[in-house]
C-alpha cells in the first residue's frame, strides 16, 4: 500500500510517500481501505517528535479515515453494525495516513448518510473530542453557554456545530476579525479577537457579568487563570492542549468560592472499550443530526495525499477555517 511516514523528526518536509505492506486486522479490527484521512494538530505534534505513538501503534502518522470495510471477523463486523463493502469511518490511535489502516471494531461509524468520505474523514478525531470533553466531562446542559478558544480550528467548528445543536449558547475566540465572521456563519453566536479584545472583559460583557458555563481550551499557560474570570458559579474548564504552555497560576480561592472544576483529558491513549462508548453515543445522539443536515463538518481544502507536507503547512500557518484532508482517490 501507499503511505505517507516520518522520516524523521522536523518540519513538513519531513513527511514522504512510501510504500508499506498492508496491516492486517487482528481479532476485534476491522480493515478499511481508505479513501480520505483527516489532518489534525497532534500529527503535526508527532511529526515533530513531541507527540509519540502508544506501544504497538504504526508509526505512520493519522488519527482519523474513512473509507470502505475490506476486511474483517463475522463478529467485529456485528459489532460495529457493519458489512464488508459498508463505507465508514474510524477514529484510530495511529496509520490513518495510508491506503489502508485497521481500526477497532467499536471504533468505527457508518459513514453518515448524504456525507462523501471526505466530508466522512473530517468527523471522528474532532466529533470524538468535542464529545468526550464538551459533553461527558463538561456536562454541558442545553441552556448554557460555552466558550471556545480557537473557534475556528477544525475543533472549534465542530464544537460550535454541536453545541447550537444541542441548545447552548456559544461564544468562541478566534485571531482575525475573518475567522471572527467565519464562527459567526458557522452558528456561533458572538466572536471575540483576542488579538484586539480582552476576551475576559468581552465575556463579562455578553453574559451581563454571569460568566459562561463550560470553557473548551486547547491553550492552557495562563489562559486557565483568565478562564476561571470568565466562568459563572459551577462552572467547568475543559483542559484538552497546551498550545499556550504547560504552567497555570490560579486563584484558588476563586476557584473554591465559585466551585469551578478544571478537567484535563486526553484521547488517543484511552481504551478501546472507552472509545467504543464515545461512538455509541454519537451514533446514536449526533449522526441523526448530521444526516438530517443540521451538522455538516466542515472543510477548508482538501490535498491529494501525496501532498501531506503542504497540508502540514497550511495547518501549521493557521489560516484554516475546518478540517484539512488527504484525498487517497487516484487523480482524476
Amino acid at each position: 500500500m501507499q503511505a505517507i511516514e516520518i522520516t524523521q523528526p522536523g518540519g513538513p518536509e519531513v513527511l514522504r510517500p512510501t510504500t508499506r505492506p498492508a496491516p492486517v486486522p487482528a481479532p476485534g479490527e476491522l480493515l478499511i481501505a481508505v479513501t480520505a484521512s483527516g489532518v489534525n494538530r497532534p500529527d503535526v505534534l508527532q511529526r515533530k517528535g513531541l507527540y509519540p505513538m502508544p506501544p504497538g501503534v504504526s508509526d505512520l502518522p493519522g488519527l482519523e479515515i474513512a473509507g470502505t470495510v475490506a476486511a474483517g471477523a463475522a463478529e467485529d463486523l456485528a459489532a460495529a453494525g457493519l458489512k464488508l463493502g459498508d463505507r465508514a469511518c474510524a477514529l484510530v490511535a495511529g496509520g490513518g495516513y495510508a491506503e489502508a489502516c485497521v481500526a477497532p471494531a467499536g471504533q468505527c461509524l457508518p459513514v453518515p448518510s448524504g456525507l462523501t468520505d471526505v466530508e466522512a474523514a473530517a468527523l471522528p478525531e474532532t466529533f470524538f473530542t468535542v464529545w468526550q470533553n464538551v459533553f461527558q466531562n463538561a456536562r454541558l446542559q442545553p441552556g448554557e453557554t460555552l466558550l471556545v478558544q480557537g473557534g475556528s480550528s477544525g475543533i472549534g467548528v465542530a464544537a460550535i456545530h454541536l453545541a447550537k445543536a444541542f441548545g447552548a449558547t456559544v461564544i468562541v475566540t478566534a485571531g482575525t476579525d475573518a475567522k471572527c465572521a467565519a464562527c459567526i456563519a458557522q452558528g456561533a453566536d458572538h466572536a471575540i479577537n483576542y488579538k484586539t479584545q480582552d476576551f475576559v472583559a468581552e465575556v463579562r460583557r455578553i453574559t451581563a457579568g454571569r460568566g459562561v458555563d463550560v470553557v473548551l481550551d486547547m491553550v492552557a499557560g495562563d489562559y486557565v487563570a483568565r478562564e476561571m474570570q470568565c466562568l459563572a458559579d459551577d462552572g467547568r474548564i475543559a483542559v484538552i492542549a497546551v498550545q499556550g504552555g504547560t504552567k497555570a497560576e490560579l486563584d484558588v480561592g476563586a476557584l473554591l468560592r465559585k466551585r469551578i472544576a478544571i478537567i484535563g483529558s486526553t484521547l488517543r491513549p484511552r481504551t478501546v472499550a472507552y472509545k467504543t462508548v464515545i461512538a455509541r453515543e454519537l451514533r446514536a445522539r449526533v449522526w441523526p443530526l448530521i444526516e438530517a443536515g443540521r451538522i455538516r463538518p466542515v472543510i477548508h481544502q482538501v490535498f491529494p495525499a501525496a501532498q501531506a507536507a503542504q497540508a502540514h503547512a497550511l495547518m501549521e500557518s493557521g489560516v484554516h477555517v475546518g478540517k484539512i484532508v488527504l484525498d487517497w482517490r487516484p487523480a482524476a
